[in-house]
């Protein structure tokens, strides 16, 4: 079956993001980049060090870098440090992060669309991260955003599919890419955002902060696998009944 993953007219045969945070050494980054078999990683542009060994040393060649605007309060804090992360070298892709709250880490969404439009008509691949909200994914996607990238549960916290109704509701009424971003602490947590028909995870802190990170990409990597092979092949309908017999058990009655 042709199951082509297509991003800002970009084809990628894996849809396991990874990120560069968190990790007990940055030297681990290139196993878990083999591991996780993942082609996209993010980048705060803050850790992209200048003449002095710093992440960026550490991504194995051929990775599509994905900086995104982490430490952003306002749009046009995050377009900075877009173009400042193009002018460095990074390509034209860039995750929008516009986040103000400094509580519960949750994005701005006005300002994100905001951001996202300037950008995208500036040429940037804009891969906006957002709240579960249909109307903000919907006003990202006519400002130009490339994909939508709601969060499953608040950044870093491990805790799993949270808004998992609300990122149903992106799936089923947006035509366009739903990568599933923060909060996703466990494989089974990806595969289940799979098997709904997300189109693609992002996944750090629960990589990172794995006691083996490498394992873990493995795992994440086999999982995201699973769930996208498991949508494909449509789930069996639920009985909200009494339990069916798999095999007919007349005959051996009788």
């Amino acid at each position: 079956m042709n199951d082509t993953f297509v991003l800002g007219g970009v084809t990628l045969n894996s849809r396991l993001f990874i990120g560069t945070g968190k990790y007990a050494s940055d030297s681990l980054i290139p196993q878990v980049v083999k591991a996780s078999q993942a082609e996209v990683i993010t980048v705060a542009l803050r850790r992209v060090g200048m003449g002095q060994e710093g992440v960026m040393d550490h991504i194995p060649s051929g990775m599509r870098l994905l900086p995104n605007t982490s430490g952003a309060r306002t749009a046009e804090e995050a377009c900075r440090l877009a173009r400042l992360a193009q002018a460095a070298g990074c390509g034209n892709w860039i995750k929008i992060e516009v986040i103000s709250d400094v509580r519960h880490l949750l994005p701005d969404g006005y300002a994100t669309a905001k951001a996202t439009e300037i950008l995208a008509k500036e040429g940037f691949t804009v891969l906006p991260y957002i709240n579960p909200d249909l109307y903000v994914a919907r006003s990202c996607l006519d400002a130009g955003a490339a994909c939508v990238m709601p969060l499953a549960a608040p950044i870093g916290s491990n805790r799993g599919l949270k808004t998992k109704e609300m990122i149903g509701i992106l799936i089923e009424e947006l035509d366009c890419p739903i990568i599933v971003d923060a909060g996703l602490g466990r494989p089974s947590q990806a595969c289940e955002a799979m098997e709904m028909g997300a189109s693609a995870c992002l996944v750090n802190t629960g990589i990172s902060s794995a006691d083996d990170p490498v394992l873990m990409a493995q795992a994440f990597a086999e999982a995201i696998q699973a769930g996208r092979a498991a949508y494909l092949a449509g789930g069996g309908g639920v009985s909200t009944g009494l339990a069916k017999a798999s095999s007919p058990l007349t005959g051996f009655l009788n």
